[in-house]
């Protein structure tokens, strides 16, 4: 009834997982952290498992349970290691349970995942995403344990825990016959509406009757007869455990809404249940329970979050005051101590005392601020900043005193850094005001509650966990973050003395040593990970091996020689840097300049020097992967070099009329002419140059420069647009001009435009093909066909091969161009009565399927100017399919057959037409397709589905296998090429090889994206085991034969997409994940993109393409691909100060919004704070990876500097253009939809409330698969 009640709403808890962040460049995660001070582990959130982390916890500070759980041994629940075996019988939940319970008493980490739990529950992405009911959880996840422990000692673990009974009567007035029906529970759910607590909802429940009289008699079945009764229930059996479940959601049916009740609501921390039980005369000892857990729920009945307060009855932790109490009495507590102490005006005292009084003796960067303010009573920016500058450049300018961590989001203290006391305000008369911790007397601020063997409460929220009072308890008595379920335990139930303390008690050896492991490999791990934090790898281009061309640096000879990679300290100085490099040159002579290098698509240009020698690595920005180019800081080869953004190359595509049409021209730029006649040349400029000076460098003054507007058409023949430039854009530079790497110009002098295949209409040029470009040739062919001996019969009056000319164009209908080449051959009259098709001839020789005579040469694909093979046979309708196939045994083997059929046959009858026209018999047989690579691929395992649904395509080669259909076990994967049309290389060579089978009859070979300039092509299927790695399945693909040419070094050079709806989702990330973990399906589809770089993208780096809006205009540079580290700061304020630190600009003047093309339109992202707590009173920045950004990777997000651009909208005539079209559509639908009703439609639901029209999603009951153990 109440749908998805904690589905995420508006009210904004963040559900983004957390894990750990990936180093940039490096092949190797950051370690997880250790534990915190508290000694307790918390649990990681995949998405919305905060309802399973709750209960997990709680289960966990069972000790009965997880004792109970530790005595089954592999002897019973089997070895996860066989659990893929078809006749083992592994009870993985269990197993998984005892494994997570190990790991959360004793690897030393901040937090637990629960993905292999999960898994075991059978639970895909959409499970862990999903936020569910914790009560439903509870009954669910004891109902799959139950059926996983059938059989073996513990499969009444939860009958002896938690079952309980309750027993309902109805006492008859008049004869006092009892009538009673018992009802077994694993947990009580009790009212909350109108009540004030637990206690009153126990009285009602089962200390008060309900009188059934008047109106409202009782059938007694000894009486016979209706009579007055008493109706009331009682408890029977209380377990050792009592769950008790309150029922804090509701709906109004007067208003049809779902509310949450949120008043005040008690409940004890003891509570004697004898006044509610049947049985009342045992001792006092047997009623009594104690709290020990108390899940929370905080939010509305539309979403929200769990978290819980769990008391440590075994004392596993380290309880500490809580921080806000510790700060407000160690304030109240002051004493006057007349000692040397650091002044608040000098900053580097104030953070060195700041750094060395945290706990960890670091401070993450950006929180030093914060602790600065609050020590001080104002902020860096007011007091210190015009003196200092900014906080970042103070702690780098004293990196004798300061050193920074964790890729520079953390500073801590260098050794021997001498400390004062503590800055706080110092008094007029000298003294400073310490806490009394601080004296010579000291005394302790808050200790710890004398709770004796009870134990200390702590709150579990996912990662984290913190010290309680057990007065906190209280504030969940009311309000939006309430308590939801309450766990008792009895109070007879008493813990050994050996277990108190002993994380390990009663833990099985197995476990133990797989947490030995597991924590020696975390300590290696982060002991490697702290040597190798501080170590770039950075590229030294050598000036020596360069030589500059087109406007940018090209290797000169083997590239091995112009590049060396170092790995170096980047702590250490760029004079150190230079230094190690004279050292490694023997030879230098003269000065030394170390420039800053990058890798263009028009070669390697130079941007900034480095000239402090003083400066560290880090302060000059390099990180690993930068590029140093080493020169003499003037030249390279004799020839000057300009550094610097305004002097980018820009790489052109220059066209010009071939001399074989013109017969003149200049020799300029020898290329290979296209069909328009056209001989294309790759020439660079710097992107300040302007457009006069290019013109002046291709040709005379008086040429022509045009731009592309429109491409040739496939069809051959027709015409392609092009701009001429106007002479006001001369004085243009081409940065301003928005041209990009790879566009086309072309240059034409004032004599060509005599051509005929030039025509100048304003300002706009057309190239036309020639007209005597306009054919098709057709060849006679009597190979394949089914009436092949039927046109033997006139094969002594026509040679096969005669050839002739037919003239075509883009438009016409092939049935006419089949017409016209049996009149041009003369094969009318002895053919009479035979059917003939046209057919393509791919590079080998083979015999493309007849092309359907219903489509224009255009439509068919087909390039004018190439040939045509007229056979006989029949050509296929729209609703047919010409197929391929060879018999893998018997005579027929090698030898490929052709058939027709209509694509709405099932495989089944497929099969046995080719049975019937190959003369086999028999059942043993199955169809399988023809992979790229000529070899048998995959089976059609479906035999009822038709041609159609399993994806048969016209042209598809299939293979008729003798025997059965295989098991399934396998994945195969569709694989597009992520192409950019602007490299040529990649688009070009796609194109060569895209002949192979099963490819190039498939219904869409090319797919558009939303990017400007880059497409999807299809190359081919990979079948590989699901098991593999995201690097073997990289390896696999380049091995098919479309990408042949593609040439890439390692697989790191290769990005590879997942695809949903054929459009590009998200990146798959960490190459030697399996294809399981990644979720990788059968018949899933991915894309494979070449980079010029290796990558290895972190789980919390998002990569997204960012344009930078043309100052004064509604347009857009470029857009460049950026890595944002999103695990480092996640909020909009983030995103800001990273792509400052990009481009060189202040974050306070950009202004950014993410591009929704589904819609046309651009969402602007702002800095926005939450409320998160009620106690604390701090703000929490708002996350991009949550609603309403969801920022994921290849979102485009648009830039603008408001420095030099006062235009606030992000929109472009485009955006306009696109929403118009959706408003047409929009009404389009709303006209059709009134015409089919014969009016408008009438709406017959209520009328929803203001501020209800929000989209929930539809309810899904949650659900744990367990196997069968009976």
């Amino acid at each position: 009834m109440f749908g998805n009640l904690f589905e995420e709403d508006d009210e904004g808890f963040s559900s983004v997982p957390t894990g750990g962040n990936l180093v940039k460049g490096k092949k190797e995660a950051e370690p997880p952290p250790p534990r915190g001070s508290v000694n307790l582990c918390g649990i990681k959130n995949q998405g919305g498992t905060c309802y399973l982390n709750s209960l997990l916890q709680t289960l966990l500070f069972t000790p009965e349970f997880r004792e109970e759980l530790f005595l089954l041994g592999p002897d019973e629940l089997g070895c996860l290691e066989d659990k893929d075996k078809p006749e083992a019988k592994v009870r993985v939940i269990p197993l998984e349970l005892q494994r997570l319970f190990a790991h959360l008493l004793l690897v030393d980490e901040q937090a637990a995942s629960t993905t292999d739990l999960t898994d075991s529950f059978g639970w895909t992405n959409n499970e862990e995403t999903s936020q569910h009911d914790v009560q439903e959880l509870n009954r669910i996840l004891f109902s799959a344990l139950e059926s996983s422990l059938v059989g073996t000692s513990g499969s009444s673990l939860i009958h002896r825990l938690y079952h309980g009974t309750l027993v309902n009567q109805i006492t008859c007035k008049e004869c006092s016959n009892i009538s009673e029906r018992q009802e077994d529970f694993l947990d009580l759910t009790v009212s909350v509406r109108g009540l004030n607590g637990l206690e009153e909802a126990l009285w009602n429940m089962f200390v008060e009757e309900e009188v059934f009289d008047g109106n409202n008699l009782y059938r007694c079945s000894k009486c016979d007869r209706l009579v007055k009764a008493a109706k009331s229930a009682k408890l029977r059996k209380l377990p050792p455990f009592l769950t008790m479940s309150l029922l804090r959601f509701n709906f109004d049916f007067a208003k049809c809404e779902r509310y949450k009740e949120t008043g005040s609501y008690s409940f004890p921390l003891s509570i004697n249940l004898r006044p509610f039980c049947e049985q009342t005369d045992l001792p006092d000892s047997e009623y009594s329970y104690e709290l020990f857990s108390v899940i929370i729920h905080k939010g509305g009945c539309y979403g929200g979050h769990y978290h819980v307060y769990i008391k440590d009855i075994d004392q596993l932790g380290h309880w500490e005051a809580p921080e806000e109490e510790t700060k407000a009495k160690t304030q109240r507590k002051e004493v006057r101590v007349s000692e040397p102490v650091v002044e608040k005006e000098d900053p580097l005292s104030v953070l060195v005392a700041i750094v060395a009084q945290d706990e960890s003796k670091s401070v993450l960067v950006d929180q030093l601020g914060q602790k600065l303010m609050e020590k001080i009573g104002s902020s860096w920016n007011k007091k210190f900043r015009k003196q200092y500058g900014p906080i970042s450049k103070f702690l780098q300018s004293h990196s004798d005193v300061f050193l920074l961590v964790s890729n520079g989001t953390r500073v801590a203290l260098k050794a021997g850094t001498p400390v004062l006391a503590e800055p706080s305000l110092s008094e007029p008369d000298g003294t400073v005001a310490l806490s009394s911790s601080s004296s010579s007397s000291q005394q302790k601020v808050d200790p710890e509650p004398e709770f004796g063997d009870s134990g200390y409460w702590f709150d579990l929220n996912d990662s984290t966990v913190t010290s309680i009072r057990e007065k906190d308890i209280e504030k969940q008595f009311q309000g939006k973050e309430s308590a939801y379920m309450l766990f008792y335990r009895k109070a007879t139930l008493h813990r050994p003395p050996e277990a108190k303390g002993n994380p390990g008690y009663k833990m099985p050896p197995h476990l133990l040593q797989m947490v030995e492991e597991e924590n020696a490999n975390l300590q290696k791990r982060r002991e490697e990970f702290e040597s190798s934090s501080n170590s770039i790898e950075i590229k030294l281009h050598l000036a020596p091996h360069y030589k500059s061309q087109n406007g940018a640096l090209q290797p000169v000879g083997q590239a091995s020689d112009a590049v060396i990679t170092i790995t170096f300290d980047r702590r250490k100085t760029v004079g150190d840097l230079r230094l190690a490099i004279y050292q490694m040159q023997d030879l230098w002579e003269g000065d030394m300049a170390l420039t800053v290098a990058k890798n263009l698509p028009a070669g390697l240009h130079l941007y900034d020097t480095l000239t402090d020698d003083q400066q560290s690595l880090y302060s000059a920005g390099l990180s690993t992967g930068s590029d140093l180019f080493v020169w003499n800081g003037r030249e390279v080869c004799g020839v000057e070099m300009k550094t610097g953004v305004e002097w980018e190359p820009l790489l052109l595509s220059v066209l010009r009329p071939s001399l074989e049409n013109l017969g003149s021209g200049d020799g300029f730029g020898v290329g290979d002419a296209d069909s328009s006649g056209l001989v294309r040349s790759m020439r660079g400029f710097a992107r300040g140059a302007t457009l006069g000076t290019v013109r002046e460098a291709l040709g005379p003054q008086e040429s022509l420069l045009c731009q592309e507007q429109s491409k040739t058409s496939t069809s051959g023949g027709g015409a392609s647009g092009w701009r001429v430039f106007p002479p006001q854009d001369m004085q243009r530079t081409l940065r301003e001009l928005a041209l990009k790497d790879g566009d086309a110009l072309l240059l034409l002098e004032p004599q060509e435009l005599d051509s005929s295949i030039f025509s100048v209409s304003g300002d706009m040029v057309t190239v036309t093909t020639p007209s005597d470009c306009r054919w098709l040739q057709v060849e006679f062919r009597l190979q394949g066909g089914a009436k092949e001996e039927e046109a033997r019969n006139g094969e002594e009056k026509v040679e096969e091969g005669k050839k002739g000319k037919v003239a075509a164009c883009g438009q016409m209908l092939l049935s006419e161009v089949k017409e016209k080449a049996i009149e041009e051959l003369l094969l009318r009259d002895q053919f009479k009565g035979v059917e003939f098709c046209l057919r393509q001839m791919d590079r080998s020789g083979k015999l493309l399927p007849p092309v359907r005579e219903d489509l224009s040469v255009k439509d068919a694909g087909i390039r004018l100017m190439t040939s045509l093979y007229l056979c006989p046979g029949k050509a296929p309708t729209a609703n047919q399919l010409f197929l391929y196939f060879t018999v893998s045994t018997g005579p027929f083997v090698g030898h490929e057959m052709e058939i027709i059929v209509d694509e709405t046959i099932t495989v089944k009858e497929c099969l046995n037409a080719t049975l019937q026209m190959a003369g086999l018999q028999g059942e043993s047989w199955h169809l399988r397709r023809m992979d790229w690579c000529e070899e048998v691929g995959e089976p059609l395992m479906d035999e009822n589905a038709s041609l159609l649904d399993m994806k048969v395509s016209n042209g598809d080669t299939l293979v008729v296998t003798e025997g059965k259909l295989p098991p399934k076990g396998f994945l195969k994967l569709s694989v597009w090429l992520y192409v950019d049309l602007k490299d040529s290389s990649l688009s070009n060579g796609c194109e060569l090889n895209h002949t192979g089978e099963g490819a190039e009859n498939r219904s869409s070979d090319v797919l558009p994206t939303e990017w400007s300039g880059v497409e999807m092509r299809f190359v081919g299927y990979v079948e590989i085991s699901e098991e593999a790695s995201l690097d073997d399945l990289k390896t696999q693909m380049m091995t098919l034969p479309a990408l042949l040419d593609v040439c890439v070094p390692t697989p790191a050079f290769l990005r590879v997409w997942y695809l949903e709806a054929q459009r590009l989702s998200r990146i798959l990330r960490g190459n030697q994940q399996t294809l399981r973990k990644l979720k990788l399906g059968n018949g899933s589809e991915v894309c494979v993109q070449r980079l010029l770089k290796e990558e290895d993208l972190g789980l919390k780096e998002l990569l997204l393409r960012v344009q930078v809006g043309v100052p004064g205009q509604r347009e857009y540079y470029p857009a460049e691909e950026f890595v944002w580290d999103a695990g480092r700061d996640g909020s909009p304020r983030g995103l800001r100060v990273a792509l400052a630190s990009q481009y060189g600009l202040s974050p306070d003047s950009l202004l950014l919004a993410k591009h929704l093309p589904d819609k046309h339109c651009w969402m602007a992202i702002s800095n926005w704070t939450q409320q998160v707590s009620k106690r604390k009173k701090k703000k929490k920045a708002e996350s991009l990876l949550g609603a309403p950004f969801h920022l994921k990777d290849g979102d485009i997000i648009g830039m603008k500097n408001l420095l030099v651009d006062s235009n606030r909208e992000f929109s472009t005539l485009e955006d306009e253009q696109g929403q118009q079209r959706l408003r047409e559509q929009a009404e389009s639908r709303r006209k059709g939809g009134e015409t089919a009703s014969g009016g408008p439609v009438q709406e017959t639901m209520p009328e929803k409330k203001a501020g209800q029209g929000k989209n929930r999603k539809p309810e899904v009951a949650l659900s744990i698969n367990v196997g069968v153990f009976r």
